[in-house]
């Protein structure tokens, strides 16, 4: 417990993030978000990478995002990258949330031991899980997913330059310098021998495909990466939310993704890891994939390598999170069984590549 000096009662800790003393910093660097009331903050479930708490009692409701508390490595978790891109995105056909104070280096007087970001808080559904499918109607999921899919496209043919990032990333030798950094992620964190991961990794390594269209990339784009308006919304997507891989890039690196994180469930059998159901109502992933080739007039070549790589990155991501749970450095839960992910990413990424994947 902790004490709160405005009032000598007893509050229960947030972790990573010592409220009044965020106040105070708040009320000092952006008295105009600060508001009249005393803050209160909640750490919100559903992330495995970076933590994000809605906070409330300040002048509008507010999102703040840290890296994890523990683990940190030198290129993840990157907050003023983060708040630079949904900067850039106001106003354009890419709904995000309003960027409103980024603080870039750890200060402990602001309340976190991290850089951070603050945004605005926007209204909608995380659809995690297939019980949240029951609050629509198969028809409106099947819209969800083709305007997630239409937001993509609509992502990928922007012009940086029209929005100030021009100079956001390199697009020349994007896949290698990606395969590289993803390497030192999972160097980074290994706690156990995974010779399949290995093998996909070499596997990868070898058959690099040219990069035939360049643009800004999310670097995290699913489902639940997204938040869904209730329905009867005029749009029934309200923000694209979590864009800290974001970077200018081979943009079918965000379609190998999409396919990986859309068949996860089937990629996974027993670990239920995404809301999409074709039973629900969802479409498949190759209407998906139609439908942004349509918006785009093109196609996307050397499809397995992308789905290939999407599995490597997926595991390395999980393989971090695995090591910050052994070291007792996540907060929240469901991160028991993180660990029991990387084998089978590997063997489908594996399958992609050798030609004998079915999902």
């Amino acid at each position: 417990m902790t004490q709160d000096s405005r009032s000598g009662a007893a509050s229960p800790p947030t972790p990573g993030l010592d409220v009044p003393r965020f106040e105070s910093w708040l009320r000092r660097a952006h008295p105009d978000l600060a508001g009249p009331g005393e803050l209160t903050a909640t750490l919100m479930p559903g992330g495995r990478s970076n933590v994000t708490y809605r906070i409330a009692g300040a002048a509008q409701p507010m999102v703040l995002r840290r890296p994890p508390l523990g683990h940190v490595q030198a290129t993840a978790h990157d907050m003023a990258r983060e708040h630079r891109v949904i900067s850039a995105l106001a106003g354009t056909s890419v709904p995000v949330p309003q960027a409103l104070a980024l603080n870039p280096t750890a200060d402990v007087s602001t309340g976190l031991d991290s850089p951070f970001f603050l945004m605005s808080w926007v209204p909608g559904h995380v659809l995690t899980h297939r019980g949240q499918n029951a609050g629509y109607t198969p028809g409106e999921l099947r819209e969800v997913s083709f305007e997630l899919v239409r937001l993509l496209a609509e992502l990928h043919r922007l012009d940086p330059d029209s929005v100030g990032l021009g100079d956001f990333g390199r697009p020349e030798g994007y896949l290698g310098r990606q395969l590289r950094r993803w390497g030192l992620q999972y160097d980074g964190s290994r706690s156990r021998d995974l010779p399949r991961l290995d093998l996909l990794q070499e596997r990868l390594r070898e058959g690099v495909p040219e990069t035939v269209r360049s643009g800004l990339v999310h670097g995290d784009f699913r489902l639940d990466n997204a938040l869904v308006r209730p329905t009867g919304g005029a749009s029934p997507i309200s923000a694209i939310l979590d864009w800290e891989l974001s970077s200018l890039g081979d943009t079918a690196v965000d379609i190998g993704l999409l396919g990986l994180y859309w068949e996860i469930n089937a990629i996974v059998p027993g670990r239920a890891f995404s809301a999409v159901d074709p039973a629900a109502g969802y479409p498949s992933f190759e209407e998906l994939l139609d439908t942004y080739g349509e918006i785009l007039r093109t196609h996307v070549a050397h499809l397995a390598w992308y789905r290939a790589f999407a599995a490597f990155k997926l595991a390395v991501i999980l393989e971090g999170v695995h090591f910050r749970h052994q070291a007792g450095e996540t907060v929240g839960g469901g991160f028991e069984s993180i660990g029991d992910y990387a084998r089978p990413l590997a063997e489908h990424g594996l399958a992609h590549l050798s030609g004998a994947a079915t999902s």
